[in-house]
């Protein structure tokens, strides 16, 4: 985005902001009209599940505008946003049986040395399988990462946060996001280098 563009999208945000503060409520409804998709998607991406994005979507604005005084603007209004969001939908993991251990604060290496890993060559998948087939297998493999690997995955490569926007959002330090990602990518890279090379051999099979 050019910068000026960006320094005038800021400022109208600001007064937005400012005004919501009041009590507007059509200036708060602006906010959420212009971040409601993003976050739905957040939230769908981390929870795997409509109805839960949807519940994380409402909590999230009406948590956001209960604390809205509280927002200072160190910060992009967005990120602050996101940070409530990743809070709800992590509350929504833990609800779950399978998940009530879900936590951003387990233990891992946080050292930046490279992983050695034996990557197959990927044979152009762009050009075996659709593009809605390729989301459905992409979307897959992010759902098997553990969630502190996938939030994080998601924080920086699908909502496109920099590393430190992430690292604020989740009260992690640079290097554990830096080294969590780094983990998350080669997983992904692995698990989809698997998922090409069977479905690569389940179409020759029928040749």
């Amino acid at each position: 985005m050019d910068p000026i563009a960006a320094s005038a999208g800021r400022q109208d945000e600001n007064i937005l902001i400012e005004k919501a503060k009041k009590g507007d409520f059509e200036a708060y409804g602006q906010l959420v009209e212009r971040y409601e998709r993003k976050i739905y998607r957040l939230a769908r991406n981390i929870t795997q599940s409509n109805e839960d994005a949807e519940d994380v979507l409402q909590d999230a604005f009406l948590k956001a505008y209960e604390h809205l005084d509280g927002f200072q603007g160190q910060a992009r209004f967005y990120t602050w946003l996101v940070r409530i969001a990743v809070n709800e939908s992590l509350m929504k993991l833990r609800k779950r049986k399978s998940d009530r251990s879900v936590s951003l604060d387990e233990n891992i290496e946080t050292d930046e040395e490279p992983i050695a890993r034996e990557i197959a060559v990927w044979d152009n998948p762009e050009k075996q399988y659709s593009r809605a087939e390729m989301k459905q297998v992409l979307d897959e493999a992010i759902t098997s990462l553990k969630p502190i690997f996938r939030v994080v995955f998601i924080l920086r490569d699908v909502e496109e946060l920099s590393t430190e926007e992430t690292a604020e959002t989740l009260g992690l330090s640079i290097a554990a996001v830096k080294s969590r990602l780094l983990r998350a990518r080669l997983q992904l890279r692995e698990k989809l280098t698997r998922t090409f090379k069977r479905k690569g051999d389940q179409i020759l099979g029928y040749v």
